[in-house]
C-alpha cells in the first residue's frame, strides 16, 4: 500500500521483487486498515465469535463446517489460538475504535476466555485445550487426539 505521493514506479518495483524473491504480492490500491486480506479475515473471525457467542454454534462445530465445507486446514477457533487470542481482541478492539458497526458481542465472548488465563496454544488452553509440547496444534479434527474444545 502506498501513499498518495508515492512514485507508481515504486509499487511496480515492490510488486517485481517480492514476486522474484518467491512471495505472492498484492497491491492495495488505496488506503486501508488491515490491508487486502487482514480485513476478510477479520470479518470471517468476527462472524465465527459472533456466532459462537450468541450460542448457535460451538467453536468445534464452527471449524468442523470451514473444514468441511471450505477444505481448509484449520477452522477460525484453530487459527485464533494459534495467534493467541489476547492477540485478536486487540485486534478486535483497534478495528472497533475505529469503526462505529463493529458489534460488541465478539469482544466480551473473547474477554471471557482471557479472563480464565486462555490465550491460546501460547497458555495450553483457548477455543481447544493443548497439550505441553509447543507443537501441539490441531491441524485437523481427526488430528486433535489430545486436544478437546472446551
Amino acid at each position: 500500500m502506498g501513499h498518495k505521493s508515492t512514485d507508481p514506479s515504486l509499487v511496480r518495483t515492490m510488486m517485481e521483487r517480492c514476486a522474484a524473491h518467491g512471495f505472492s504480492p498484492f497491491h492495495v490500491r488505496s488506503s486501508s486498515m488491515g490491508y487486502i486480506y487482514n480485513r476478510i479475515w477479520a470479518a470471517i473471525k468476527r462472524e465465527a465469535l459472533l456466532t459462537a457467542a450468541e450460542g448457535a454454534g460451538t467453536p468445534e462445530e464452527i471449524d468442523a463446517i470451514f473444514r468441511d465445507v471450505l477444505k481448509t486446514r484449520k477452522g477460525p477457533f484453530e487459527l485464533m489460538d494459534i495467534v493467541g487470542l489476547d492477540v485478536v481482541l486487540d485486534i478486535e478492539q483497534h478495528y472497533a475504535a475505529a469503526r462505529r458497526d463493529i458489534p460488541e458481542e465478539p469482544r466480551s465472548y473473547l474477554a471471557s476466555y482471557l479472563e480464565n488465563g486462555h490465550l491460546g496454544v501460547k497458555s495450553g488452553q483457548g477455543f481447544y485445550r493443548y497439550d505441553s509440547s509447543p507443537s501441539m496444534l490441531p491441524a485437523s479434527h481427526q488430528e486433535i487426539a489430545s486436544t478437546t474444545a472446551t
